[in-house]
Order: structure tokens, then sequence, then C-alpha cells
């Protein structure tokens, strides 16, 4: 299903150049009965995280019968990981989700996941009110759903982390939904954080130049991605915006671990601004058709002819400064080539995992490849 074995030459060479910190992924799940097929175990979880050395954030994934059974179970996989996993439990808002946290809280869980796609309720619903004032009195963070599928919820966060300062609030997918403009007040609200769980480098280098760093968090979506291809297509961004040491270990885990503990969060300045952002046209031509090659993968359709459109894109002279990246490109695409294209998205996502990781690598071209 996964590519990581492909993808781990250019993750450790993406580690290298980041502090030696472990890593602390914000956003996992684990489930078997998710209405879109996808299925992850605490073993499997465990397993995919296991070579990273990463701790992680797990919760249900999509449990259509009602999440108490699954929360135990998120529970129980924590309590027996040593201490790698921390649970979050996921309530749905019209299902007396109140006592369902202080439920959870009370059995080890350190926040809450809500899913307002899945779920099919918008955050003025009164039951997500009752549940950030629970937030509030236990100082826990609430995971949204910030990515596809909805419509913008930005403004209730907001409205919610002025009223609730104790309360964190973590808008995962880069906050795709609200990225837009959600940037510019930001800085205005201190328990307000982004995760990096998603695959569009543009996104993730708007998130890295236009966020507070101590604001966002490391994260990966397992089942959906995992850690060698968000090293690289998360990380390699956020070391093309500049970010400092410290700052890149905020990303990496240190804020998430004060999160998660309760702890009073640090500031690590600004954001670097869009002029620490380079991009280089020829690379720029290879992103896009492989922006466009992921698109049409993922819908299921054959993507040969964006893909071999990238390739020409990347077949600049050897002495171009562009050289170095434009091979490793060739190298992941010809990886991604001979994996056949299977009929349901799981069969796929090696295929796309390999071209979400060369537009990370066209989209940021002052970070090195080897």
């Amino acid at each position: 299903m996964y590519a990581d074995d492909l993808l781990t030459p250019w993750a450790e060479q993406t580690i290298g150049l980041l502090p030696p910190v472990a890593l602390f992924d914000a956003h996992t799940h684990i489930g078997i009965n998710d209405p879109d097929g996808f299925k992850c175990t605490g073993e499997e979880l465990l397993e995919v995280l296991a070579p990273s050395g990463s701790r992680a954030v797990v919760f249900p994934m999509h449990e259509p019968d009602g999440y108490p059974p699954a929360n135990d179970h998120v529970l129980a996989q924590a309590a027996q990981s040593d201490g790698r996993l921390v649970a979050f439990c996921r309530v749905d808002p019209r299902a007396d989700p109140v006592t369902e946290v202080r439920r959870c809280v009370a059995a080890g869980a350190r926040g809450i996941k809500l899913h307002p796609r899945a779920e099919l309720f918008d955050l003025d619903d009164p039951g997500v009110r009752d549940i950030v004032a629970v937030a509030e009195s236990e100082h826990l963070p609430i995971l949204v759903h910030a990515g596809r599928g909805i419509p913008a919820l930005g403004v209730h966060v907001l409205e919610f982390a002025r009223e609730f300062p104790n309360a964190r609030f973590i808008l995962a997918h880069c906050a795709v939904c609200d990225l837009a403009w959600i940037w510019q007040r930001l800085h205005e609200y201190p328990n307000v954080f982004i995760d990096t769980a998603w695959f569009s480098a543009a996104d993730q280098l708007a998130v890295y130049s236009h966020v507070p760093p101590g604001q966002i968090l490391y994260a990966t979506d397992i089942p959906f991605g995992t850690p060698p291809l968000t090293v690289i297509a998360s990380l390699r961004p956020a070391l093309q915006a500049g970010l400092t040491p410290a700052q890149l270990a905020s990303v990496m885990s240190g804020q998430l671990e004060r999160i998660v503990a309760r702890e009073e969060t640090i500031d690590l300045g600004p954001a670097v601004g869009d002029g620490r952002i380079r991009r280089d046209a020829l690379l720029a031509r290879v992103e896009y058709f492989l922006e466009a090659a992921f698109g049409i993968a993922i819908s299921g359709g054959d993507n040969a002819e964006m893909i071999d459109l990238a390739r020409l894109a990347t077949l600049v002279s050897d002495d171009a400064p562009q050289a170095p990246l434009a091979v490793s490109i060739r190298e992941l695409l010809a990886l991604a080539l001979a994996i056949p294209l299977g009929e349901s998205l799981m069969e796929r996502f090696a295929h796309i995992h390999l071209l979400v990781t060369a537009a990370a690598i066209a989209a940021t071209p002052d970070v090195p490849v080897t």
C-alpha cells in the first residue's frame, strides 16, 4: 500500500538536515469500519511509526455506529504502547458528547477529535460549545478536520478560541478550508494551531511562510500518509521557508509535547513571510505537471501523459542549477511508473506518495538532495 521503502533514501537525507529530535505526530487514526475502506490497527500504526522512531497522537477513524467502543480501543492501544501513542477521544456532538469526553479523559485521553464532514455537523451546533467548555475546564486540545469536503469553519474556531482561552484548537490538513484568510489573524490566537497532514507542497509553503512557527504541528494522517512521506512533503517546505533549528524542533515535536502535557505553549516568533520563499520557474513547471498527475491518480484516471510532461520538464542541462533535483525527480517518477495503477485508491497510494514526494522536491529548490 505504501512506498516507504522506496522513499527511505530521500526521507533519511531530509532528516539529516533537521534538528536531532524525535518526531511527535499530531494526527493518526486506527479503526476498521470506516466507510471509505481504509483500515489501520494499533499494531499496524506502531509498525508504520517504528522506522522513524515517531510518537503519535491517535484517535478513531470514522465509526458509523458510534464512538464509545472505538474510544475504549484507542485508549487500550495507547496504554499498551510504552508511551509511543497518546489517545484522543472522538465524539459526535449530537451523541451526549460531554459524558463521553469526561469518561475518556478520566481513562487517560489527552485530547478530543471532531470531524464535521464525517459526522455531518457545523461548529455552531450546541453540542460543540459543550465540548469546548469541557476542553476549557480540562485544558485540552481539540483537533478539528479542516480539510476537504466541508465549508469554512475558521470563524467559529476563532470565536471559541477567544472565549475559551484554556482550550487549544488544532486545525487539521493545513487548514485548507480557511488558510486563505485565517493566517492574518492567527498571531492573535496563541491557542490555535495548524497541523501539516496534507499532500500539497503549495499549501505547505503557504503555512510555513504565513503562520507563526510555534503554531504549526507535524502530522502524517496515517493511514493516509506516512512518516517518510511527511518528512519530505512537509519538512522540506519548512527548510525552504528558512525556519530556525528551534522553530523546526517545535514543529517536529516540542509544541505538541507541551499541548498534550497541558503545559503553557511557547512563542517561536512571527511567521517568516513570503520573502523567504524562493520559487524556481523551471522546477515550478515540474511541480505543476506532478500536481496534475496526482489529481488524476487520486480520482482514478490514467496520469501517464502528465507524468511524461513532468519528466520532460526535468530535462535541464547537466550544469543547470536545477540538475540535482531534476535527477531525483526523474528517479521518483521511474519508481512511480513501475507501480501498476490499481482500481482502488488504496491500491494507488504507493504511486501517489511517490508523486507527492517528487512535487515537494520541485517546490523546494534551495533544499539539497543527495
